[in-house]
């Protein structure tokens, strides 16, 4: 997949101030993944600062992307190296920064050319996204291609 950049002052705060060590960062974000419940055969992170590299295995390119979008808007992450493995290769989605005064619907006329395919896109970022009108600027989105 490569590497993808984020903006480290946006995104949920997930590192506690118990976190000090890469270590313990690196363990975070895992309890983080955890919690979201997304799918992974076996994972490993290393945080160093602000970058993070996933490995590990999953099934899906869907998989590794929700996982690294994940970790990425994590405020105080600024880029994600994903060298994760998939099983079933798909044809990898496309990434949107969100900018203020953006909307899923106004995402998707842009990309699909139809406002009401939001739902593509909210489906595709579930469980990071909850409600559709929840985005922010500087989030990082997957746009997958159409079928």
């Amino acid at each position: 997949m490569g590497t993808l950049s984020f903006k480290n002052d946006a995104g949920q705060q997930v590192f506690g101030a118990a976190a000090q060590n890469e270590h313990m960062k690196a363990d975070e974000l895992l309890a983080f993944i955890k919690k979201l419940g997304l799918t992974y055969k076996n994972i490993k992170i290393t945080a160093t600062g602000g970058k993070v590299i996933l490995e590990g295995d999953v099934d899906k390119q869907s998989d590794a992307e929700k996982i690294n979008l994940a970790v990425g808007n994590i405020k105080g992450v600024e880029s994600v190296d994903n060298k994760m493995r998939v099983a079933v290769p798909e044809p990898e989605s496309q990434y949107y920064t969100v900018v203020s005064g953006d909307s899923l619907s106004k995402i998707a006329g842009k990309y699909y050319g139809d406002v009401q395919k939001y739902n593509i896109i909210f489906e595709a970022n579930k469980p990071m996204l909850s409600d559709p009108d929840k985005i922010y600027p500087g989030q990082v989105l997957r746009i997958p291609a159409q079928k």
